[in-house]
């Protein structure tokens, strides 16, 4: 009589063996398999793992646990990402040591991924907040200090003003912190910063490497970040004063429509312009209005446009006209040269301010519209230049070719690039971070701490006011901070910021190749062994931040000859959000559902299948829509076949019912290209069909002892145990066989049993599916990519669109890169 299925007693009973068995170990000396590094995003250690946690280390073991059946030496490491705001803020909160607050978590979430049944490879785990690994994230920031990539500047800088830190551009969102959803604010501070804009045109042009293997949204959001444009620089020279202005445009073919010119009013340009002025107490007063709004509400189009006029006029250089400068709220300080020439008839944010000013608007481009001085519509389209002097007749890119020509020979001005991009404000007034290796000393300077100094360990808290303040609290721990010059040893001072995250981040993967090599941050040689990275698996809340800091130090130590390679991350998947009734779960909309309650109620495998079958990985899943009782069914059918093999392991399976194993291959061979193009709920589907295959083969009578049911077992077995490795781990000693299956190996497709018709291929443009068609199993390259060429949905996805490159995988997958 078929045993009762007991997921908690089979979670119990396979756990303490696995952890014996070591499974899914990795850099082993004499393991001559080929290799993967797979690599899932790691977690910040704030409570236990939530849904999404569960969602995203679901499709990244997935894919793990399938390389290493098709005989891949996999890497598949996990760590955490343990600092930050959330431990202080709770350490302040309890008056405690962040450190306690944060391994605690960690130990929590560790317990709860062996639970999850995660292929991690447990001898690589790293902690950021350990003094081992941030001691070379200080190495690091000394070689870049030395390159002169890591400097200070004084800057208007974005402030939360709860959380009382800087934030780098990146990390405000819609002007708020990211974190706190505080208003941001604006304060002048000596901050450090990352030379991020030296690598803007190599962030952009490598993009072309990841191309069809990344996803074309991550890229598109990447370019506009770096937001790259080629223009021109003019000068403007300021009448009667010894000044000029530099502004950047990317239609100098508009020189002529430049009727005022704005400059930034919290600009030390503005200032410089007012000072004397019968305006400057007007302007300072309008001052305090400009700092109190963020870049967001400034750069609204809809926002009433106000402004000072600075009592100063610039001349044109292209027709010698004086032009009125004024100071407004709209041009921001740090974008461009905090100035623009403004053309009001062709920008709709100029006109609404010349409008209000009463300014002048000169047409320069005929665009067949109405004039804007009636319409009060700019007009921003392209067409024949007009009122221009020597340009009056041309289109727009000869008239950008020759005026930049002129104003070149004049020298006044050069045909330039201009980027989004600013340099990375690394720089935080907290405690639960990288301490910078810097010492400050009033004679030598900015001196580096010495190598054989590192780490510059975090001081103990005990006595420290940890609550934010404005400074960093390190700089109240008078041992710590106060130490000798390490050049002409007179009293210095250490530098009390610490490095923002990201930095933490940005360079852990390569850590994890060497984690017990305290003698270097990376070993090369294992770097080179196991990176890039093959596969990343991560949320795309990270698509700006993460990625473009890991792409910028991958290129930096390319550059210090530390790595061969360019591009960290081969192949990028995003998934989506775990919602409930449509929205993110939180406690505050009384839509939290606990992992933890999940797994009791369900057990692990069931909450596995039910996030990887729910849809698509990229896309949302809402929780209220899935069925874990359902899935919890389905692995009881499956594991119900393996108690109905009688036959002994090793028995011909050619010998089985020919029907039945027509099935089986043709899942096997469909379950392959489903994890290999990413559609996980494919490979439930795939699943689910060979169980009901095989359960009706063995209701209709044939023997417990065919050979095609233990095969079709078998193959359920192995495919299951991607997805739901207990229940598959169970089935595995069911039919004879010795534990881990996850080292079993993969079945054998036999193609003579597909079907001279029936694999189907994927056809995609930059990876989205667009059709599937039946192809031969041996059709050629040539033969899929001219059957690709020739479909009618590809042909209308390709439309007007240029083809930078077809990837192809016989006989599976076309994908054309746009």
């Amino acid at each position: 009589m078929a045993q009762a299925y007991d997921f908690k007693a089979v979670q119990d009973k396979w756990l303490p063996i696995w952890d014996k068995l070591e499974p899914f170990k990795s850099g082993k000396t004499d393991d001559n398999r080929p290799k993967k590094y797979i690599l899932d995003m790691f977690p910040y250690p704030s409570g236990d793992l939530h849904m999404g946690h569960a969602e995203a280390y679901a499709l990244g073991d997935v894919i793990a646990r399938y390389w290493i059946q098709k005989g891949f030496n996999v890497m598949h490491p996990i760590g955490w990402d343990a600092f930050g705001l959330p431990a202080e803020n709770a350490a302040i909160k309890r008056d405690a040591d962040p450190r306690a607050w944060t391994y605690e978590n960690i130990d929590v979430q560790k317990a709860s991924m062996r639970r999850y049944a995660c292929s991690f490879d447990w001898d690589r785990v790293l902690h950021t907040c350990d003094p081992e690994y941030y001691k070379w994230n200080q190495w690091l920031f000394l070689q870049m200090f030395e390159k002169g990539l890591a400097y200070r500047k004084d800057s208007a800088v974005n402030w939360c003003p709860d959380c009382q830190t800087v934030l780098a551009n990146e990390q405000v969102v819609a002007g708020l912190c990211e974190r706190c959803d505080s208003a941001v604010t604006k304060k002048k501070l000596n901050q450090w910063y990352l030379k991020i804009t030296d690598y803007a045109d190599r962030l952009l042009d490598d993009m072309e490497q990841l191309e069809g293997a990344w996803p074309e949204k991550v890229l598109l959001m990447q370019r506009n970040w770096i937001g790259r444009s080629t223009g021109a620089q003019v000068e403007f020279a300021v009448d009667e004063m010894d000044q000029k202005i530099t502004v950047y445009t990317t239609r100098p073919d508009t020189l002529y429509g430049a009727t005022f010119m704005v400059v930034a009013a919290d600009s030390e340009l503005a200032a410089k312009l007012v000072a004397g002025t019968p305006v400057e107490t007007e302007f300072k007063k309008y001052l305090e209005t400009v700092k109190a709004a963020s870049d967001i509400d400034r750069l609204a189009t809809d926002r009433v446009k106000t402004g000072v006029f600075l009592n100063r006029y610039a001349i044109n250089p292209v027709n010698n006209e004086k032009i009125q400068i004024w100071a407004s709220d709209y041009v921001l300080a740090d974008y461009g040269t905090g100035a623009i020439m403004a053309v009001p008839a062709h920008d709709q944010r100029d006109l609404d301010f010349a409008k209000a000013m009463k300014l002048p608007v000169r047409v320069v481009i005929n665009t067949g519209q109405e004039d804007p001085n009636t319409s009060g519509i700019a007009t921003s389209g392209d067409g024949e230049v007009i009122n221009s002097g020597s340009i009056s007749g041309l289109g727009k890119d000869e008239a950008i070719a020759k005026i930049i020509k002129e104003i070149e020979s004049k020298k006044i001005g050069k045909a330039t690039k201009n980027y989004r991009l600013r340099d990375w404000l690394i720089s935080r007034q907290r405690f639960w971070g990288t301490p910078i290796p810097i010492v400050h000393c009033d004679k030598c300077g900015l001196v580096p701490v010495p190598q054989d100094q590192l780490p510059v360990a975090l001081p103990d808290v005990k006595g420290l006011d940890l609550k934010p303040k404005g400074s960093s609290p390190l700089g109240a721990a008078s041992d710590w901070v106060n130490v000798k010059c390490p050049k002409c040893n007179a009293p210095a001072k250490r530098d009390a910021d610490t490095m923002d995250t990201f930095m933490d981040s940005s360079w852990y993967f390569l850590r994890y190749t060497s984690i017990n090599n305290h003698d270097v941050a990376f070993d090369q040689k294992a770097v080179e062994t196991w990176l890039p990275v093959d596969q990343y698996v991560g949320g795309v809340t990270h698509a700006i931040l993460h990625l473009l800091y890991s792409r910028f130090f991958t290129k930096v130590l390319h550059d210090l000859g530390m790595l061969s390679f360019t591009e960290p991350f081969t192949r990028l998947l995003n998934q989506g959000m775990v919602l409930k009734d449509g929205s993110a779960m939180s406690k505050s909309r009384g839509n939290l559902v606990k992992l933890s309650d999940e797994l009791d109620k369900h057990g692990v495998d069931a909450i596995r299948v039910s996030l990887v079958f729910a849809g698509p990985p990229e896309d949302d899943i809402d929780w209220s829509d899935v069925s874990p009782t359902g899935s919890l069914k389905f692995l009881n059918r499956a594991w119900r076949i393996s108690q109905d093999v009688t036959s002994k392991p090793g028995i011909d399976f050619k010998k089985g019912d020919l029907e039945l194993r027509k099935v089986t291959h043709k899942a096997i061979a469909d379950i392959e290209l489903a994890v290999e193009s990413f559609r996980f709920n494919v490979v439930i589907a795939r699943i689910m069909e060979l169980v009901n295959a095989t359960r009706k083969v063995i209701d209709s009578g044939a023997g417990p002892g065919d050979a095609a049911v233990r095969e079709a077992a078998e193959a359920i077995a192995l495919s299951l145990s991607l997805v739901a490795p207990y229940t598959a781990e169970e089935m595995w000693e069911f039919l004879g066989h010795k534990p881990a299956i996850a080292n079993a190996g993969w079945p054998v497709v036999d193609k003579s049993l597909l079907g001279a018709d029936n694999v189907i291929a994927i056809l995609q443009v930059n990876g989205k599916i667009k059709d599937r068609i039946e192809v031969s199993p041996n059709i050629s390259q040539d033969e899929l990519e001219k059957l690709a060429t020739d479909n009618s949905q590809i042909k209308a996805a390709l439309m007007g669109m240029q083809v930078k490159k077809v990837i192809t995988v016989t006989p599976k997958l076309v994908n054309f890169v746009i």
